[in-house]
């Protein structure tokens, strides 16, 4: 962006100094000597003059006798011009002063509104809005729980790493995997471990990267989305927040409908567009299947729909070792009666309780969090 707008400055800088050198040029030209009117039509009778310019009030000639530049002054005369040009003189009309202004000023306009449009667009479709991890450092050990899902997933992982061995068996990689669950439940946590799982290249997204003030810049950084998961291929692209841009279509409602629906169009095209044997999956989280357009979610399109479900006990126990971690519990707030405790809760609210119950002591001054710290920053979440 610094580098655009450098360069916006040195064109309108360089743009001022050609302006200045015309003015200052066309004055320095215009050493002329200067006549009376009576001798201008002298020599035009007596077929002397060469070239003649109007500039206003002035007219400006040359002669064939002597090749100094003359000028004297315009009568603004209706036929002057004719009878000149009758005489197989070359004629010109210089332009005013003002309508040279005017021209330089709506050019540096026209410069200005190009310029601002060209760097609003490059800021909202520029090739690094999506970036491709490499390496996520995720694996499916740092997934407490999950393990039907990881199951699942691991011939994909087998595909994903060899599909051209895979297609000659008739075998293809599904083009998209659909990830529904509760929000904080671990869904982009586990679409990272598959891609460090797999040691395959992750490009994360979602829903509000493809939004945008202006018209049709959804669509454009689909297309620029997929292609980039084309060139990096072997690919996961995960989309988070899936419902936030793929649901029902809507063709005869408000402007913001209207591009939702260019965006899932485009999502359309770009899922057909590829063949999974080249490596490329999509995963995308959402919280409810029922929003998403049904075009987007067939089979053939995503052809997975998998449930990311809350903890059960075995993998709350897990997590609340993991999350106690560094923290004092009482000694009546174990794994299991904490888990207990904690039935029906996301991941992420887990965290989040036993982050506050201990934030709880530590304003009390205690350096052990209890059980009653614990139901309290539960109440609050």
């Amino acid at each position: 962006m610094k580098k655009i707008n450098v360069r916006f400055f040195v064109i309108v800088i360089v743009a001022l100094v050609c302006s200045a050198a015309y003015f200052a040029w066309d004055s320095f030209d215009r050493q002329e000597e200067k006549v009376s009117y009576v001798d201008f039509m002298q020599c035009v009778e007596a077929g002397d003059v060469v070239s003649v310019k109007f500039d206003g009030d002035v007219i400006h000639f040359s002669t064939k006798s002597c090749p100094a530049k003359f000028k004297t002054q315009n009568p603004n005369s209706p036929l002057l011009q004719e009878e000149l040009m009758k005489r197989a003189i070359d004629v010109t009309v210089a332009k005013d002063d003002a309508e040279i202004i005017s021209l330089i000023f709506d050019a540096f306009f026209y410069l200005f509104f190009f310029g601002v449009i060209f760097i609003v667009f490059r800021k909202f479709v520029s090739p690094n809005t999506f970036k491709v991890v490499h390496k996520t450092g995720v694996r499916f050990d740092d997934v407490v729980g999950m393990e039907k899902l990881k199951r699942d997933m691991t011939q994909v992982m087998e595909i994903m790493k060899n599909p051209s061995a895979y297609a000659k068996r008739g075998i293809r990689m599904p083009k998209g995997i659909l990830l529904e669950g509760e929000p904080g439940n671990g869904k982009t946590l586990f679409a990272k471990a598959l891609a460090g799982e797999a040691k395959v290249n992750f490009i994360p997204a979602k829903a509000t990267d493809f939004e945008s003030m202006f018209m049709a810049i959804g669509p454009l950084k689909v297309k620029l989305l997929f292609k980039k998961a084309r060139r990096r291929a072997p690919c996961i692209v995960f989309i988070d927040e899936f419902d936030g841009i793929g649901t029902i279509r809507n063709y005869n409602g408000s402007a913001l409908e209207t591009e939702n629906t260019r965006i899932v169009t485009a999502l359309l095209n770009e899922l057909d567009g590829f063949e999974a044997s080249k490596g490329v999956l999509v995963i995308a989280a959402t919280n409810s299947i029922k929003a998403l357009d049904p075009a987007l979610i067939r089979p053939g399109r995503f052809d997975a729909k998998l449930t990311v479900p809350y903890p059960d006990e075995a993998a709350r126990e897990k997590l609340v070792e993991m999350y106690t971690r560094g923290k004092k519990p009482a000694a009546e707030c174990t794994a299991q009666v904490l888990a207990k405790l904690f039935n029906g809760y996301s991941c992420a609210k887990i965290e989040s309780v036993l982050n506050g119950a201990a934030l709880r002591a530590g304003q009390e001054g205690r350096s052990e969090f209890t059980l009653d710290d614990v139901k309290a920053a539960a109440a609050e979440c």
